[in-house]
């Protein structure tokens, strides 16, 4: 059985309660145990000295594209560029073509995915069939094939009995529920937040309570069905309020942010720039402030990228017409220890249990801590490296993010995932 010895590091494990000096064994695909000078007889050795060994990271939100759109992004790519970022565990959004609502197409991702994804990918699976929001999926059967979750994601359902009928079967199932907040009728024909920006560029506003009054609705269709319910890519100030509240009454709510939405606010957009555009918008700045204070109170339960890849072609359009997406799998962390631990609103600590015990716990998936016996996913983080961004070197198929050619203090150096080191800068 391979065995690889990562020694000297700085551990943090925030599932365990470790921050110390130690080193982490691992045997075959298992974590063997964290301790101090652990035996390295027989083990390849990986000296992390000066550098800070967590649990794998996790995306709970990203669009892998296949089956349908591989001209965008594939399993394979998209798992790439999710090994460079430092995530070694991925969940892909249904959204394809056609849509994953079957268990045929989650056995599909599954399969693909163990053929030629460089980490682990968890298929989510669509709340209605096609995701038109009319008629619900087969959803026990596609959790016994593997799903983790349930979601329309950039389709919200509208149809608020079809959303409660949905709760009910995933509360019997005890699946989660994922809601792409929106809706439709008040974001109709929106391309950016409805603000002094969109008014300043004349652009169609997408207005706050478009997300706000979806949430309010499935916080309460959650606490009538006892449903798990999960807000993605959360935006605004009045619906991360709804979900601190709801937490506040025990109810089975959680919800996740995106780094664009804590990092950038709608006056800093480079006007007409379509790497800025992206649902839910880039919000104003008393947004993004609530996003920063959501994270420090322990409101907000993970991190996740939403990573949305479009061909060249498709985001080379006027502002109006390409579509809503960002790539966000390799600068996630980098942006993450710029806006939140470098500025000092939160621990490196709280860092990684938005991208470990966060999502772990939400999905509840056997991972996100370096306990003995669990799956040897690791990520290995240098705080304090110096990095540009090129985009033109990403592993993904698309070249969509506004951050190219930005320089990061603090990445992910080293990605282990199983027991194999699938990236190293």
């Amino acid at each position: 059985m391979p065995k690889l010895l990562i020694r000297n590091g700085r551990v943090i494990d925030p599932a365990n309660g470790i921050d110390r000096v130690a080193d982490v064994l691992l045997a075959g695909d298992i974590i063997r145990g964290v301790g101090d000078n652990l035996p390295s007889r027989g083990a390849e050795v990986f000296d992390a000295t000066g550098l800070i060994v967590a649990p794998g990271f996790i995306d709970m939100h990203v669009h892998l594209r296949e089956p349908g759109f591989e001209s965008s992004e594939t399993i394979e790519s998209g798992s790439r560029a999710a090994a460079v970022g430092g995530f070694t565990s991925v969940c892909c959004m249904p959204n394809t073509n056609p849509v994953n609502d079957t268990p045929h197409l989650t056995r599909y991702i599954i399969e693909r995915a163990r053929a030629v994804a460089k980490v682990n990918v968890f298929p989510i699976g669509a709340i209605t069939k096609g995701s038109a929001g009319e008629e619900l999926a087969s959803i026990g059967a596609m959790q016994a094939a593997g799903t983790v979750a349930i979601s329309d994601d950039g389709r919200p359902v509208m149809n608020s009995r079809v959303m409660r009928r949905a709760m009910e079967i995933a509360s019997s199932f005890d699946i989660l529920v994922i809601d792409h907040c929106e809706d439709l009728n008040l974001s109709a024909g929106g391309d950016m937040h409805e603000g002094k920006a969109s008014l300043r560029y004349g652009l169609r506003g997408i207005p706050a309570c478009s997300e706000d009054v979806m949430v309010a609705r499935d916080i309460l269709l959650a606490e009538v069905t006892g449903a798990r319910y999960h807000v993605a890519h959360l935006s605004t100030k009045n619906a991360i309020a709804m979900v601190a509240e709801a937490k506040r009454r025990g109810l089975r709510v959680t919800c996740e942010v995106t780094p664009h939405h804590f990092a950038i606010h709608d006056m800093e957009i480079i006007p007409y720039d379509s790497n800025f555009k992206m649902k839910p918008p880039i919000r104003c700045s008393h947004d993004v402030e609530a996003m920063i204070e959501g994270i420090k109170a322990g409101v907000i339960d993970a991190i996740a990228t939403d990573h949305a890849p479009h061909s060249v072609t498709d985001k080379m359009q006027e502002f109006e017409r390409c579509p809503f997406g960002i790539l966000g799998l390799e600068t996630a962390i980098g942006i993450s220890l710029e806006r939140l631990v470098h500025a000092g609103h939160i621990s490196i600590n709280r860092m990684i249990e938005l991208f470990t015990t966060g999502p772990a716990g939400v999905l509840k998936l056997n991972r996100g801590s370096l306990s003995p016996g669990l799956p040897a996913d690791v990520t290995i983080l240098d705080p304090n490296s110096k990095w540009t961004y090129d985009v033109n070197k990403s592993p993904s198929k698309s070249r969509n993010s506004p951050y190219d050619g930005h320089t990061f203090t603090g990445r992910a150096v080293a990605t282990i995932v199983s027991g194999e080191l699938v990236w190293q800068a």
